[in-house]
């Protein structure tokens, strides 16, 4: 079975490869009027080697992520536009009901100063929000991590811990359950409040309920979307929209 893996495998590398050449020769073929196109072809899950993402039926992964390598995305959380969890040289798991925000970044180490193997593993109901960064960390299950948070290698946030926006957690830092840390480094700063933790637990499932919704829109097509939007324009207009329109028209001389 190992062998007629590999041979597919190789069947299916060849046959793009294939394609990319003869888009190539095309171009030669066309000479100095040809246009080259420059945009690189974006692949939102890429395998490296033998290590291929798994991401569950039920989770979203934008079409502007990029999910390289051994990563795997459990059901119902989402990979949000603009992130990259790159899982090359370890594991990166995201559990159940977890969202990666814009632009967050999710790395893990092979090795470090410490000669440890950190994968980076995020548990279940998990809120990690825009541009944060995590490398070969650990986040337990309905942690939160506010947006521009940076954690480093083995760092570990044990259930129901919160990270403030913009704080720097160093190595080996473990983040006790119910506390709230912040600063750079990150220190603790005060117990979490009952309020708090129905908030976070709350938030994860709405950004679930919000994956749904997006991932519904990205299988439209182009025709069907600009055509609702037409619609919209036609049919939707609300006062304020038609008072700036009447505004910006030409006077009548």
């Amino acid at each position: 079975m190992a062998s007629m893996g590999r041979a597919l495998y190789s069947v299916g590398f060849w046959i793009r490869e294939t394609g990319q050449a003869l888009d190539r020769l095309g171009c030669r073929l066309q000479g100095k009027n040809h246009f080259r196109e420059q945009l690189w072809r974006h692949r939102t899950l890429m395998n490296v080697f033998d290590k291929a993402p798994i991401v569950d039926k039920d989770a979203f992964v934008a079409p502007s992520a990029s999910l390289i390598g051994n990563v795997h995305v459990g059901p119902a959380s989402s990979i949000w536009y603009g992130c990259v969890l790159r899982g090359d040289a370890n594991t990166i798991t995201v559990g159940a009901g977890t969202n990666i925000q814009d632009n967050s970044l999710v790395h893990v180490a092979k090795s470090n100063l410490y000669g440890k193997v950190l994968p980076t593993f995020i548990g279940d109901n998990v809120t990690i929000g825009n541009s944060s960064v995590l490398h070969g960390c650990t986040v337990e299950d309905h942690s939160y991590i506010g947006a521009s948070a940076t954690l480093l290698d083995g760092a570990h946030l044990e259930k129901h811990s919160v990270v403030e926006s913009g704080a720097l957690v160093r190595q080996n830092t473990r983040i006790p359950s119910g506390e709230v840390w912040g600063g750079n480094p990150a220190r603790f700063l005060r117990k979490l409040t009952e309020k708090e933790r129905a908030f976070f637990s709350s938030s994860a499932a709405d950004y679930s309920n919000l994956a749904r919704v997006h991932a519904a829109e990205n299988t439209k097509n182009l025709d069907d979307t600009d055509f609702k939007k037409l619609l919209y324009k036609k049919n939707a207009r609300d006062a304020e929209y038609d008072s700036l329109l009447h505004e910006n028209l030409p006077k009548a001389a």
